[in-house]
């Protein structure tokens, strides 16, 4: 199993009393990829939002991976996600960009696509427009446009029901053969299944706890054996996230997740993404979860809930979930925290984590590309 980190412009409430919060969040959020680059994470995936006050504030985020690409030596580092519907983002342009960030990063660039989950930020690009489902057939007959762009010397055109382009060289093409490895955010099992006939690698943000695997990977890895890959290659990889805390001893980490505010972070969840299915009796909007008590962060690691402890706790955590048969764990930073305790986090698990369950350190398989 492989480590990553998701970065998504979370600012919360502290612009209530600090005017450069939001400066300070996209800061502080570059620190902790620098980090876990150092930390031996192999991925750092930074999220593309529009509107989402407090939630994320993180809409640019190919000048954000640009930025990284120069700052960092070694973590790939991925959209997730950047937005193909046409309305969002043209897809030629969605195309430039993910070639220009592998050259950039010297070809650690991993594109994630997406429909968004949301009807507050996706259905203000689609006026008219009141139904989510639309979006699926807008990203259908988009993405396997994607290689063909960067593959033929000159793309043979489109002319699809929601774009159109007549041929056109597409520039930049990759850095080096085939593309960069192509993923898709899926929240339920049919999503799984349909990205793996498409040899899609899945990043899975809705995955809450290590028993939720089981469906996950039944619907994934059963599809993947009969891929036909939109792409030049099958990007067989379950990319999970859940939030994690570690420190020296399992009562700081306790104490730092009861502090850290991280109630707030799920009501903002159901506040915007109203596709996910909400859980019985959790409070609509404006309403939030209660704060978190020692005693319910305690309750939550039991549940396999959350990553929380000392190192060794931490670790055999992890182990969980690579048992259950994740390819890859992201960890969610834990919004709320402190800078200090967050990079302590990366640095313990880079320490004291990583190194016992990846056991490709220079990742000599971590792209695979056709003729490459």
């Amino acid at each position: 199993m492989e480590f990553g980190i998701f970065v998504q412009g979370y600012v919360g409430k502290r612009a209530e009393i600090d005017p450069l919060a939001e400066h300070k969040a996209l800061m502080e959020e570059t620190e902790y990829v620098i980090q876990a680059d150092k930390s031996g994470f192999k991925y750092a995936w930074a999220s593309e939002h529009h509107f989402l006050d407090e939630y994320s504030h993180l809409s640019a985020n190919d000048v954000f991976l640009g930025y990284l690409a120069h700052a960092t030596e070694r973590i790939h580092l991925g959209s997730g996600i950047f937005n193909p519907l046409a309305q969002v983002n043209h897809p030629v342009k969605v195309a430039e960009k993910v070639a220009m960030l592998d050259h950039l990063s010297g070809n650690r660039f991993e594109f994630g696509s997406g429909r968004g989950a949301g009807s507050h930020e996706i259905l203000g690009f689609l006026p008219g427009i009141t139904d989510m489902n639309h979006t699926k057939e807008i990203w259908e007959e988009t993405i396997a446009e994607f290689p063909r762009m960067w593959l033929q010397d000159e793309y043979e055109g489109f002319q699809g029901k929601h774009w159109s382009l007549p041929p056109r060289k597409v520039l930049p093409k990759p850095y080096g053969p085939a593309h960069p490895a192509m993923w898709y955010a899926a929240g339920s099992p049919p999503s799984y299944a349909m990205a793996a006939r498409k040899g899609l690698g899945v990043l899975g943000f809705s995955v809450q706890k290590v028993s939720d695997m089981e469906w996950v990977l039944e619907q994934y890895k059963t599809a993947i054996v009969d891929a036909e890959p939109v792409g030049a290659f099958v990007n067989d990889n379950v990319m999970v996230t859940t939030t994690a805390i570690c420190a020296p001893t399992h009562e700081e980490a306790v104490r730092i997740a009861a502090n850290g505010g991280l109630h707030y972070l799920p009501s903002l969840v159901f506040r915007y993404h109203d596709t996910f299915p909400r859980p019985e009796g959790f409070p609509v909007w404006p309403e939030t979860l209660p704060e978190y008590t020692e005693e319910l962060v305690e309750a939550l690691i039991e549940e396999e809930l959350l990553i929380c402890g000392d190192p060794d706790e931490v670790l055999r955590q992890c182990k969980r979930w690579e048992q259950a048969g994740a390819d890859q764990l992201s960890f969610g930073l834990p919004v709320g925290v402190p800078k200090e305790e967050t990079l302590q986090t990366i640095r313990l698990v880079g320490e004291h984590v990583i190194p016992k369950i990846d056991t490709d350190p220079v990742h000599r398989t971590s792209r695979f590309r056709r003729g490459g």
